[in-house]
């Protein structure tokens, strides 16, 4: 007996089991490294990566893979603030509704890999999906967290909240035609929206997005008008802050970003009318602005091919109108800026035009590209590890050429994609 016991403390000993070698390192190398801290470029660029995180910089270890990227910029992994991974537009809107009528969950979530992919191969590493019907998205984070399919770090929303009849109710169809009469995020007065808050996070929500006005795309609804009274958004928001979630709060117009930037929510998208007043009261409160202007250009694209339900004509001329103007002054006042693009109005993939349409509103490229990085990695909560090219962070590292403090639309034409130490596209290397 006494033999059999010291045999199994030998087995389950932690002590005597043999150590596993550590995995071999791996170096970026290129002309250029920019970092997201300082906002200045650093040359030469060298990332050591070892175990998927940045090991440290200096000298190349003798054991190390390494790998060449020339006349390029290294640059953290790019994130989106503001995506729609589980569908896209089309060219025609009434094509779009009928299939969004005929196509199951599953068949969205099929569909939906390949906009991860083409998100992540773009140099996106994280976003955040905001919004999302049957808990699709949260099959997606989960299937790319376990390496199932290719996708960028995801953080959901489930389903966007909103009022009856707003925004966020998407269903305009006859009475009584359809099974579900209401969208799944849809509920009125601070205990139902209380309510659907912890349904979101008891189903896996990272963060909660409640639809404060009116939207362009939506054809129940004008663009501008605020939706939730402020004891809805005051429930909303103080649910999602107890249960340590953030809020995004779709509002176009002014006064329902007002109410949502005192009801606390931690970041404003599109706010195509924000006022003066607003603004100075966002920056009081540190709230974070995410313009999504490529979402517009995405849209002017779509009303150029008539490809727009005439019901959003008028709302998308109007918020076309107001929202560079908004932009500006929201650069101009020190507002912090999170850099979103509302993916799937336009093509995913295309994530990276946004930079260029913030550079000419006023940032600088290095303003743009730490709103890309540092700047949402301090919106999403995960500063402390992504966002910047530093020892102990995780490896996310993409390559572009050229220098993107000069040209920032090279952005544009990422050609090395690194995410959790793991290289997904390296375009040089499948040339030589």
């Amino acid at each position: 007996m006494r033999s059999l016991i010291a045999l199994v403390a030998f087995v389950t000993c932690p002590a005597v089991v043999a150590a596993q070698p550590a995995p071999r390192p791996t170096v970026l190398r290129a002309a250029r490294l920019w970092d997201a801290r300082s906002g200045r470029i650093v040359t030469p660029g060298l990332v050591v990566v070892q175990g998927g995180r940045i090991a440290r910089a200096g000298a190349v270890p003798p054991d190390a893979q390494v790998i060449d990227l020339g006349d390029a910029t290294l640059l953290p992994g790019l994130m989106d603030a503001h995506v729609h991974l589980t569908g896209e537009a089309g060219e025609n809107w009434r094509q779009d509704e009928l299939d969004g009528l005929e196509q199951s969950p599953a068949e969205v979530a099929l569909r939906a890999t390949e906009f991860t992919r083409r998100t992540v191969m773009a140099g996106f590493t994280t976003v955040r999906n905001l919004g999302a019907e049957d808990l699709v998205d949260v099959a997606l984070r989960n299937a790319i967290d376990a390496g199932k399919i290719v996708g960028p770090r995801m953080l959901v929303a489930t389903w966007a909240l909103g009022t009856t009849g707003g925004h966020c109710d998407r269903k305009a169809m006859a009475p009584g035609l359809l099974v579900k009469e209401q969208a799944q995020g849809v509920a009125d007065g601070p205990d139902g929206l209380r309510e659907l808050v912890r349904r979101n996070v008891k189903y896996g929500a990272d963060v909660l997005k409640v639809c404060a006005t009116g939207g362009v795309l939506s054809r129940n609804a004008d663009v501008d008008s605020p939706q939730l009274t402020q004891a809805e958004l005051d429930a909303i928001v103080d649910e999602a802050h107890a249960r340590g979630k953030k809020v995004a709060a779709h509002a176009h117009g002014n006064e329902g970003a007002r109410r949502a930037v005192v009801a606390g929510v931690d970041s404003i998208e599109h706010g195509s009318f924000l006022e003066d007043a607003t603004l100075a009261l966002m920056k009081k409160k540190g709230t974070w602005y995410v313009p999504t202007a490529l979402a517009l250009e995405g849209v002017r694209e779509r009303f150029e091919k008539g490809g727009l339900a005439p019901e959003t004509v008028a709302k998308f001329k109007a918020a076309a109108a107001s929202h560079g103007k908004a932009l500006r002054r929201a650069i101009a006042s020190g507002v912090r800026i999170a850099y979103g693009t509302d993916a799937g109005v336009f093509a995913h993939g295309r994530n990276a035009e946004e930079m260029a349409l913030l550079v000419a509103a006023g940032m600088t490229p290095a303003q743009a590209l730490r709103a890309a990085t540092l700047g949402d990695a301090e919106l999403f909560g995960v500063a402390d590890r992504l966002g910047v090219l530093e020892e102990g962070k995780i490896a996310d590292v993409i390559a572009v050429p050229g220098d993107p403090t000069r040209d920032v639309r090279v952005v544009e034409r990422v050609f090395f994609v690194m995410k959790d130490g793991v290289v997904l596209r390296n375009d040089r290397a499948a040339r030589e």
